[in-house]
Parts: structure tokens; C-alpha cells; sequence
């Protein structure tokens, strides 16, 4: 006599295997059409997230690889921010924009769905990255003054830095898109200043920024076409708000690093 639990018929067997899945396929149907509004824009936004999200965690390993973690993710965050200061200036100008895309050691950038129309509003989203920069470093910098931690001392100095070098008015760097606003001449003392900086202490990125700039650069010595002209034409109001908060920005980040002497990386 053989003793233990009854031989199960292939039909048990089936219905334990599937039973679950049919409940939760009932539920689906049932509940599918109310669910459809919560999971259709997760899914919508997904590829910008992962997108964004997948090159931020790279950025991170990356600057992490140098520096400690913890002062790589403040790095990384600052420059979100300063990206999230160019989607923001563009979708208010009414610019279509992509999310956020990281390149490790080349910091990030939005692309544009839209060109801008005019100089008056490329100039206005080249500087709203340095606007969310600038405040986002003095966050930094007001937490490290109230709890003496100096890696928010760190993260306010470096962050006022990467919005200042950003501010050079040369090619496709923020300062140089807010130049057109002001007058594209200013490119060529961007880079007068990139050349100094790389004779000064030669970098790799530097060389990249002169190199992608000299396109624009050329540009100011041809003939403009009557597009191009009016392109450039901005009101005397319009110059005046755009040098006031260029160069007050310029002087604020400035004062910043002066404020904030670095301390060493550990």
C-alpha cells in the first residue's frame, strides 16, 4: 500500500497554474479603463525618464570615479537644476524642448525642438540655466552657513564656478547665446578669454568649447542676409534688461566664489 497526498488530475493542476492569472486579467478589464489615466502618461513620459534618469546615474559613476560619491551626486543634481532653468526659459518663450541629456565630464544639455525666432529669445533661454544655476549654488551656500558642513561649502563654490565659465560669451555656451542679444561682437572677447584660460592651464574641454565656437565666430565677418538681420534686431529696452541681468548675474557668481574659498575633496 503506498501512502501520501492523492495524485492530481492535469485539470488541478491547470487551474492552479492559470487561477491566478485570470483573476488579475478580470481586474484589468474590470478596472482598466480608470487605471489607463494613471498609467498612459507614466508611459508617455517613460523614454524622456529613462532617458534623463539612465544618463544622470552614468554622469554620477563617472564624476564618482574622481571625487567622492556623495560630492558627485551634488554635482550632478547642480547641473539638473541649471538644465531644468534652460526648459524652463524655453517652454515659457514657447520653445518645444527634450528632456535633459548627461555626458559625463561635458556636464548636460536640452535639445531644442524649436529654433528660436529671434536673438531676444535665444538669449532669454541661454540664460535661464545660469539663473537656476546661480540660485541653486547659493542654496548650497546658505545650508553650508547654517550647518558648517563643507560639502555644501564645495558644492556652492563649484557650482557659482560651472555657471561663471558658462557665462563666456563664446559659441554655443550660454553667454554666447545670450550675446546675440546684447551684440555678437562680444564673441570675440569670449574668445579672447577661452584662449587666455588655455594658455593659463590647457584643458581638453576648453579646446572643444573654441574649436565648436569658431563657426559663429566666422559668421561675424561675412555679409548677413536679410533673415539673419532680422534675427539680430532687438529693442533698446529689451538690450538694456538683458546687459542688466547678464552682467549682474556675472558679478553675483563672482562674489559667490569669492565668499566661498574651496575646500579640499574628500
Amino acid at each position: 500500500m503506498r501512502y501520501g497526498p492523492p495524485k492530481q488530475s492535469a485539470w488541478s493542476t491547470l487551474k492552479k497554474l492559470f487561477g491566478p492569472l485570470l483573476i488579475v486579467g478580470i481586474l484589468l478589464l474590470k478596472w482598466g479603463a480608470k487605471l489607463k489615466f494613471l498609467i498612459l502618461p507614466v508611459l508617455k513620459f517613460f523614454p524622456a525618464i529613462l532617458k534623463t534618469g539612465g544618463t544622470m546615474i552614468l554622469s554620477i559613476g563617472a564624476y564618482a570615479l574622481l571625487y567622492p560619491w556623495w560630492f558627485a551626486l551634488g554635482l550632478v543634481l547642480l547641473i539638473f537644476v541649471h538644465e531644468c532653468g534652460h526648459l524652463v526659459a524655453a517652454r515659457r518663450v514657447g520653445l518645444k524642448v527634450g528632456a535633459p541629456v548627461f555626458i559625463p565630464f561635458m556636464g548636460a544639455f536640452i535639445a531644442l525642438k524649436d529654433a528660436p525666432k529671434n536673438a531676444w529669445i535665444e538669449a532669454q533661454v541661454g540664460i535661464g540655466g545660469p539663473i537656476f544655476g546661480a540660485l541653486a549654488s547659493l542654496v548650497c551656500h546658505v545650508i553650508y552657513v547654517i550647518t558648517g558642513h563643507n560639502l555644501f561649502l564645495l558644492l556652492a563654490h563649484f557650482g557659482y564656478l560651472m555657471n561663471l565659465f558658462n557665462l563666456a560669451p563664446v559659441g554655443f555656451l550660454d553667454g554666447g547665446r545670450i550675446a546675440t542679444a546684447l551684440s555678437p561682437w562680444l564673441w570675440v572677447v569670449g574668445t579672447v578669454i577661452i584662449g587666455v584660460l588655455m594658455v593659463v592651464s590647457f584643458n581638453p574641454i576648453l579646446l572643444l568649447v573654441l574649436v565648436m565656437s569658431l563657426p559663429r565666430l566666422v559668421s561675424l565677418f561675412r555679409k548677413r542676409t536679410d533673415e539673419e538681420k532680422r534675427f539680430y534686431e532687438v529693442t533698446p529696452a529689451q538690450r538694456v534688461f538683458m546687459a542688466i541681468l547678464y552682467f549682474g548675474l556675472v558679478a553675483a557668481l563672482a562674489l559667490g566664489m569669492t565668499m566661498t574659498p574651496m575646500p579640499a575633496v574628500r
